[in-house]
């Protein structure tokens, strides 16, 4: 099966280690193991006692129970059933296309988004829709065009919230009318939801998994929970015949996720308030670091994010955004990810998040001074 190459992956893979700065990364600074043990208060010796002395079994083939339990928790009307542990939120929308999507389906992809959702159906021969955001917009979708674009028969409709690479949120109100369109079609809804629980107002984003009988949420633990190192995922979905569905498709691509991984994601969902609140202080006390960035900045502009821990940053250079990002890389050291990896020229995607407020500032600082020699 032909597939696209996967932009903005292939671009990380490329220059991630080498950096000086990395204000690329996705997630809110990542936990030590050590760490983790700390902001939940668990012993230290016994957990880990108890973990090196356990056979390397495969564990809970569908996830244990506290697992299960953790994940209902993030959700208002799930329960364990409605789980499908994964490899992150990556194999959790592979997955759900794996099981769900056939030649010649139509599918409906907001745009610019996780290049997943638009270029695996693609690759399985659907018939795959567009629907771009505009800056101008806000980077909110336009739902009389999703009501267009969803004729019925749509098989499903892919969005993401809050928003990679853009940081807009779909408001609540906003989501339940994506919702009434994909039941007028019939469709799925997928909705890769890695970043619900962290916004810059503090407000709960609902679940699509709550709000819909054919709602599917795909997310992890990388972003939110800062552990990207577990490749932890899941579906959540009240449709059971879909759920086994999955499950049975998961028999020949992923038998069981880890054993040790299980057992320390359950751990951090079962104190998701306190990570939550962990990344909800690192996020805002960084956006305000990078905003007063942007208003210092006469080449820069954006859309403020409203949730998630990026953000596009529009630059006024007659420079495609590769060859912006590349010289800025070799010049300073400063990593970035092109617009272009999204669909979306003349901009580049921030990572705010990822590291302290000063390693942040430095890397804004490398980005100004080379923003001086294009002048």
């Amino acid at each position: 099966m032909y597939i696209k190459p996967f932009k903005v992956e292939e671009w990380i893979n490329a220059h991630e280690q080498t950096a000086k700065y990395n204000i690329s990364s996705t997630g809110v600074v990542n936990l030590t193991l050590d760490g983790l043990l700390e902001l939940t208060g668990t012993d230290r010796e016994a957990f880990l006692g108890e973990l090196c002395s356990r056979r390397l079994s495969y564990g809970h083939i569908g996830g244990s129970p506290g697992l299960l339990q953790g994940v209902c928790g993030l959700y208002r009307t799930l329960k364990p059933a409605d789980v499908v542990p994964t490899h992150g939120a990556a194999g959790a929308n592979h997955h759900v296309f794996y099981t769900l999507i056939e030649p010649g389906d139509r599918v409906v992809s907001i745009v610019p988004t996780y290049q997943q959702l638009y270029s695996i159906p693609e690759g399985y021969g659907a018939d795959v829709k567009w629907l771009k955001l505009r800056k101008e917009d806000g980077f909110q979708p336009d739902l009389d065009e999703l009501e267009r674009l969803a004729a019925p028969g749509t098989k499903m409709i892919c969005i993401i919230n809050p928003n990679n690479p853009c940081g807009s949120v779909i408001s609540n109100e906003a989501l339940r009318r994506v919702v009434g369109i994909a039941r007028a079609a019939g469709a799925w809804l997928l909705c890769d939801e890695s970043y619900r629980h962290l916004t810059q107002n503090g407000e709960w984003i609902d679940s699509v998994a709550d709000l819909y009988e054919k709602g599917i949420s795909t997310s992890s633990t990388s972003k939110v929970f800062s552990m990207p190192g577990l490749r932890m995922g899941w579906i959540a979905c009240r449709d059971r015949d879909f759920v086994a569905s999955c499950l049975s498709h998961r028999d020949y691509n992923l038998v069981s996720c880890g054993n040790l991984d299980d057992t320390i994601a359950a751990l951090a969902l079962k104190h998701a308030g306190t990570l939550i609140e962990r990344g909800q202080r690192v996020i805002r006390d960084n956006l305000q670091v990078v905003e007063g960035w942007v208003q210092s900045e006469p080449h820069i502009s954006w859309v403020k994010p409203q949730g998630g821990s990026i953000t596009l940053l529009y630059y006024d250079f007659d420079m495609n955004s590769y060859d912006f990002c590349q010289k800025l890389f070799d010049r300073t050291g400063v990593f970035v990810s092109p617009g272009d990896c999204f669909e979306m020229p003349g901009c580049f995607r921030l990572g705010y998040a990822g590291n302290t407020a000063e390693y942040l500032k430095a890397g804004l600082d490398g980005i100004s001074q080379f923003m001086k020699t294009l002048e």
